[in-house]
């Protein structure tokens, strides 16, 4: 084999065609002290992206808090955060999106955003037992609206029905502002006993390197790219960045990592996303502080023919990269074998910290490992960032110059109705939540999604969400909300929070603007996480999340998605939202706010679309949190369920409709009935109580000082508000179930 590196040299225009800067040519040139080839240049185009390397979200994601008691794997250091959770037992979860291979192919962008997020749970060697995921699209009425929903949540379906792990939750919003880029997070959690993982780790000079899995074909070439640039009306044409997935293979995938990793022969294991062979390879050496001989030749391919650049950025899915001891490689292959997939070596660890690839003889590229990876010598950049004009103008909202509808029960009946807050029944049933018996959440609904621990007293509360339109008002607000309202499910669920997982949606960061929104999400997210001691373990950043035509580009609204893990230590304390008894009676913990601002009632009904972000204050959250938590443990609540979207009477009805048991309430006096109604202002969460427990109940709340009000009763099967009748529970039931169905079937 020959060290002279083949290839042409590249230039600055080269660069530029595969998303480099002028900048970032030269430094590449200095590193390697030469001219680098076509196949060099791709591998830093791909390991330079955005999408590998956060250049421009690193500086601010360093800020975000990682350190809590239970953390095994902080973030960044392994493929999944890994928390632990007691019983000798870890959880591995972990959020990503799939937003651009969705927009242009909805069906495999997202079948394939399941596939990769569940390989990085289990190659850490835990076995992925809830998904969950959170889902934007555009307008309902366009028919690529319709077309990109079908696509994506038969996507999700087909795949995670077919590994066989259950959909356990999500969530789903529409707003014209996702017309063209819809955003596709998933979510994976996995379970493992605690000191039975792998880290994505190569070291030990002569170990043997296997790629273990599919075969690699032309899918998914320059995917991280692509991923790191505006949608356009020429995107269509990067069909080949969207990978093509299998999920039969990923299951045998996922029982041959477990299997193997148990044979103690594997120093280290990574799956194959982003930017395939190139990520593996550089990543795992980097870290381990070792070099690599990759002859790429050896790799098996679905085509014959392919370039040395195609195998190495191609990103074909259900692929592994596993370091191997050396000696033990007969171990390893008949494990493979007995799962029917590949198992080939194909490198093998050197000293020092260079990378070399072969095809045959010849020797294709030469980088250093480190110069390639975040933290290492991949461009870290501040961006500049500018309030928008928008932000001042929505302080002038006033709720003064907005009249008070006089059909408020047609209001109702609107929200029940919206898209945005009726039964997502249409693409849940498309999943399966019932898989492998975990899912304690399908027959008795509640705020987080509840997940059985197998032969322990214990449960996962898992939830996902982010209200962008509150972001989009007020960036530190909003994405501090979504943190508190992760936390608040969970423990209106019965659960404590744990720690955090986040999926980072924003435009071009290039825009001053939305780097301004991406910098005040990060510090809403940074105290409130602070305040809920639930540490970032880790996620996903994902720009360019806007459509570009002619001269006008329209980013989407900022949405941090916020996925979040809490534990039921003891799952007798695990509560419903659902109401329990006739004439029990309802209270309201938190207090009511004269606040309609940015609420789906504003929003939808009365069209008003630029307003701060509702009222919310961390301090009171937190308490209010902590005496529902007293309340469940004491067993003096039967159903709780947090007002949020759609505001206390939908939270109301939600309550209902379950067991079709009605409710009467009476408004306060000296709030707006439509507020009181239907405003989304924070920190309220509506209980009900039996009437034997009154007396302690609040007793209870009076010597913790916490507000609350009592509202009415469970009643009958209809719905009284200040004796007005709103209609009866089946009435609502039958909107807020089909509505969405109605509209896609």
């Amino acid at each position: 084999m020959s060290d002279l590196v083949k290839g042409e040299a590249t230039t600055v225009e080269t660069a530029e065609k595969l998303g480099l800067r002028p900048e970032e040519f030269r430094k590449i040139t200095e590193i390697l002290g030469r001219t680098p080839n076509f196949t060099e240049l791709s591998i830093y185009s791909v390991m330079w992206s955005e999408h590998c390397s956060y250049k421009n979200s690193i500086s601010w994601l360093k800020t975000l808090p990682k350190d809590g008691p239970h953390m095994l794997a902080k973030a960044g250091e392994e493929n999944a955060g890994l928390v632990d959770i007691g019983d000798g037992l870890a959880c591995a979860f972990k959020i990503e999106s799939h937003n651009h291979p969705s927009a242009l192919e909805p069906y495999q962008g997202a079948a394939t955003g399941v596939g990769g997020i569940n390989r990085d749970v289990f190659t850490m060697g835990a076995r992925p037992v809830a998904q969950l995921n959170s889902l934007r699209f555009g307008d309902l009425k366009l028919d690529r609206t319709k077309w990109l929903v079908r696509g994506v949540v038969k996507g999700i379906g087909d795949y995670g029905n077919a590994f066989g792990i259950p959909t356990v939750g999500g969530e789903v919003f529409f707003d014209e502002c996702y017309n063209v880029n819809p955003l596709v997070n998933a979510m994976s959690v996995g379970l493992v006993r605690v000191g039975e993982t792998v880290s994505a780790t190569s070291e030990g000079v002569g170990n043997p390197v296997f790629i273990v899995g599919s075969s690699t074909g032309k899918d998914g070439i320059h995917g991280a790219a692509f991923a790191s640039k505006d949608i356009t009306e020429e995107s269509a044409k990067d069909l080949p960045a969207v990978q093509v997935g299998d999920p039969f293979q990923e299951k045998l995938l996922l029982e041959a990592t477990i299997e193997v990793i148990k044979t103690g022969a594997v120093v280290g294991m990574q799956d194959m996303g982003a930017a395939g062979i190139t990520c593996s390879t550089s990543e795992m050496s980097a870290k381990g502080k070792h070099g690599m001989n990759v002859w790429l030749d050896k790799v098996p391919t679905r085509q014959a023919g392919m370039k040395d650049w195609e195998i190495l950025l191609s990103e074909s899915q259900e692929r592994m990269l596993v370091v191997v001891h050396k000696g033990r490689e007969q171990e390893v292959m008949r494990v493979f074998e007995k799962w029917d997939l590949n198992c080939v070596q194909i490198a093998e660890v050197t000293a020092g910290d260079r990378l070399k690839y072969y095809m045959g003889n010849d020797l294709v590229a030469d980088v250093p490992a480190e110069s390639l990876v975040l933290g290492g010598g991949a461009p870290v950049y501040k961006r500049e960032f500018t309030e928008p004009a928008y932000f001042a103008e929505s302080k002038k909202f006033d709720i003064n110059k907005v009249s008070v509808p006089a059909d408020l029960k047609a209001v109702a009946k609107h929200l029940a109705a919206h898209p945005n807050i009726a039964s997502k029944r249409w693409v849940y049933n498309q999943y399966d939540s019932m898989v492998g018996t975990v899912n304690m959440s399908t027959n008795a609904p509640s705020d987080a999604a509840i997940v059985n621990i197998k032969d322990t007293s214990k449960a996962l509360a898992l939830k996902v969400d982010c209200n962008s339109r509150y972001v989009n008002a007020d960036p530190e607000t909003g994405c501090a909300i979504a943190v508190s309202e992760c936390a608040r499910n969970i423990v209106c669920s019965g659960g404590e929070p744990s720690a955090v997982t986040n999926c980072l949606n924003f435009g071009n960061p290039y825009n001053p603007e939305v780097y301004w929104q991406f910098v005040g999400a990060i510090k809403g997210m940074s105290k409130a996480c602070l305040k809920f001691s639930t540490p970032v373990t880790g996620g996903n950043v994902s720009f360019y999340n806007q459509t570009s035509s002619g001269d006008k580009t329209e980013p989407v609204f900022p949405t941090p998605t916020i996925g979040m893990l809490g534990l039921l230590k003891d799952k007798s304390t695990r509560m419903t939202l659902d109401f329990k008894n006739e004439g029990d009676s309802i209270f309201l913990i938190g207090k009511s706010r004269n606040d309609i601002a940015s609420s789906e009632y504003l929003y939808s009904w009365h069209k008003i679309k630029n307003t701060p972000a509702p009222y919310f204050d961390l301090d009171e959250e937190y308490a209010i949190q902590n005496t529902i938590k007293q309340l469940i443990r004491q067993k003096l609540v039967q159903s709780v369920h947090d007002c949020s979207d759609g505001g206390l009477f939908i939270t109301l009805l939600e309550s209902a409709m379950p067991r079709q048991l009605g409710f009467s309430i009476s408004c306060t006096k000296d709030i707006r009935r439509d507020a009181f109604l239907f405003g989304e202002a924070q920190g309220r969460i509506a209980v009900s109580v039996k009437k034997s427990d009154e007396e302690k109940f609040t007793a209870f709340l009076l010597d913790s000082k916490t507000p609350f009000e009592r509202l009415g009763e469970v009643k009958g099967k209809g719905i009284l508000v200040d004796g007005e009748d709103f209609g009866a529970v089946s009435e609502y039931k039958n909107v807020y179930d089909t509505s969405l169905e109605l509209i896609l079937q």
